[in-house]
């Protein structure tokens, strides 16, 4: 029997559990409800009542923008959550790093430290397509997959080693159409990983270093073509320079595009929309407070340059800097810097005075804007990365055709600017967009609330749980309160990316517990917990089918996870085996 809005109901051992969780409700009186359950499947006030109290639930919290009852919501989230294990893939022989889709769902690649890519076929039974060994190419391991836009393309990265040991990265470009190695682009930091800007231009990182803890990241875009290419055709061209303080750097670079941004598939903010904001100045938001109070008060953040060093307010960066080392030479500084303190400061009078501005109107405007952000991880205490920075990129940027070293700057404009800056207080160890680019969901660990750091080479310590905080990017605000369940052990030193995915309704991440996570969109519950038998690094939901989800770990395991409602699906449509006797008949006639 169906209910009033259709589809099958839910089993009695379901309702008999739910109904527990009435204070008011008799457990001899439930047995005769679920019995008579195709009465109660039509009470849409029993329901939300169920609802609210079983899932526990704030009353302020409406039901999902496109669910048409109480009992459909029930329905979905018992039903359709990727929580059953249909498959444990084993063609890796070590840890599985990483798993990403394709954009139809045909197909999906896995990274690992065995140093190949595996490219699988996502049918009813996932089966292995191609596997490819990076070994040759001097890789350690692969790490990072990304396929373009249109799925033509594959972007591998991994952990390159070079002359006398030393470890820096390198994107690898392969061919769907005959497996074939296209191009190979050097990365440095590996931990940039690289993604794809559009259908045929990539995005890589190269790091300079300036002094102990000061450094540069530039950001280049280059051509995924690079080996064909005409000689008269630029394949590469620098898109941002960007200094860096205090030994942190640029990493885990991602692009968002912000076309969609009007229409997205689940508005997540229901109390009220927040109101965009821009300033003239890079604006930060800090994540290190509890009240509009607190984050009133100062915050542990790289002095201005140049500001206490004179009388007047009207001083240039450079005649800050020149009096500045006037007031060294002459002992007037007090109290005595440190080496460090005092590469700080010289680094950031010189980037004062040697940094585009950014961008006046960060927000998009227009609906049809082809604008995207590059999004990546940074800092600017300590090299563990605590700051998320946004870059804006426009449609001319797009290409890499123009100069080599992109457009000509003056003097002053040696470095970019960040456009935007999000800070998570505390180390940032995930990131993913939701399919419409719309929210962006981080996994991080957070520091102790007040603490301070004195030695960029000693971050604070790091908590074991993880927070998983989203931001809309339309107005740069925090929306939900952080997702908690999952963990992780490891302290900074030697703390890893563990990589989440985002569809329509669910997130899901991992974890070094052992498990990987689902949590509702809407309602920002923890609905299922996926077991491995060692850290999860890697989740992906399928595009086109967020019923089924990948987990990978380091058991060299990746698991297939599919919900109740597609098993049902599926184990209906087997052909059932005809009995022996009928199979007997069967051959006597013939």
């Amino acid at each position: 029997m169906e209910a009033g809005g259709g589809g099958p109901l839910l089993p009695d051992s379901v309702l008999y559990e739910i109904f527990l969780y009435l204070d008011h409700v008799d457990v001899l009186a439930v047995g005769l409800v679920c019995q008579q359950w195709h009465a109660v499947a039509r009470d849409e006030f029993l329901w939300k009542e169920l609802f609210y109290r079983y899932y526990r639930i704030s009353r302020e919290v409406p039901r999902h923008p496109a669910a048409v009852s109480w009992y459909d919501e029930f329905q979905r989230l018992y039903d359709t959550i990727p929580c059953i294990e249909v498959q444990a893939l084993k063609e890796h022989n070590d840890q599985v790093l990483h798993l990403s889709f394709s954009h139809s769902g045909c197909l999906f690649a896995s990274c690992s430290k065995d140093c190949t890519v595996k490219i699988w076929s996502n049918e009813l039974d996932i089966s292995l397509q191609h596997s490819s060994n990076m070994r040759p190419y001097n890789w350690s391991y692969t790490q990072f997959s990304q396929f373009n836009s249109d799925d033509s393309l594959l972007l591998v990265s991994g952990v390159f080693v070079g002359p006398h040991n030393s470890s820096s990265g390198e994107i690898a470009v392969i061919s769907m159409e005959n497996f074939t190695l296209l191009s190979r682009v050097r990365n440095k930091p590996y931990d940039v990983f690289g993604c794809w800007l559009n259908e045929t231009n990539l995005i890589s990182g190269n790091l300079h270093r300036i002094g102990r803890i000061t450094s540069c990241s530039v950001l280049w875009l280059n051509n995924a073509f690079q080996g064909i290419e005409s000689e008269n055709v630029n394949v590469v061209k620098r898109l941002f320079k960007i200094q860096n303080l205090n030994a942190s750097t640029i990493r885990t670079v991602m692009v968002a595009d912000c076309s969609r941004y009007d229409s997205p598939d689940l508005l997540l903010d229901y109390e009220e929309q927040l109101a965009a904001s821009s300033t003239s100045t890079c604006p930060v938001f800090d994540l290190g407070s509890d009240s509009e109070e607190e984050e009133a008060k100062p915050k542990q953040t790289p002095e201005p340059a140049g500001q206490e060093l004179t009388d007047d307010g009207d001083v240039t960066a450079e005649d800050g800097l020149q009096q500045f080392f006037d007031d060294i030479m002459e002992g007037r500084v007090r109290p005595a810097m440190t080496e460090t303190e005092l590469e700080t400061k010289v680094a950031e009078l010189f980037i004062r005075n040697r940094t585009k501005p950014p961008e006046l109107n960060l927000l998009p405007t227009d609906s049809n804007s082809k604008t995207k952000y590059l999004i990546f991880t940074t800092g600017c205490l300590t090299y563990s990365p605590h700051q998320i920075g946004i870059k804006r990129i426009l449609p001319h940027q797009m290409t890499t055709a123009g100069p080599v070293l992109g457009e000509e700057r003056r003097s002053d404009e040696f470095f970019d600017s960040l456009d935007h800056v999000i800070d998570i207080h505390g180390h940032i160890i995930g990131m993913g967009l939701s399919p419409d680019h719309r929210y962006l969901y981080v996994n991080s660990r957070a520091w102790p609330r007040d603490c301070v750091i004195s030695d960029p080479m000693q971050p604070p310590p790091i908590a074991e749980e993880i927070d998983l905080h989203v931001f809309d990017l339309k107005t740069m605000k925090e929306v939900k309160r952080a997702l908690r369940a999952h963990r992780a052990y490891t302290p900074n030193e030697e703390c890893f990316f563990i990589f989440l995915d985002v569809s329509r309704d669910f997130v899901a991440s991992g974890a070094e517990d052992r498990h990987g996570y689902i949590w509702d969109r809407h309602y920002n519950i923890c609905l299922a917990k996926l077991q491995h038998d060692n850290v999860v690094n890697s989740v992906a939901f399928s595009p086109v089918d967020q019923e089924l989800l990948l987990t990978a770990s380091d058991d060299a395991t990746i698991k297939v996870w599919r919900s109740p409602r597609t098993v049902r699906i599926q184990q209906a449509r087997k052909p059932r085996p005809r009995k022996l006797l009928f199979s007997w008949l069967m051959n006597q006639k013939s």
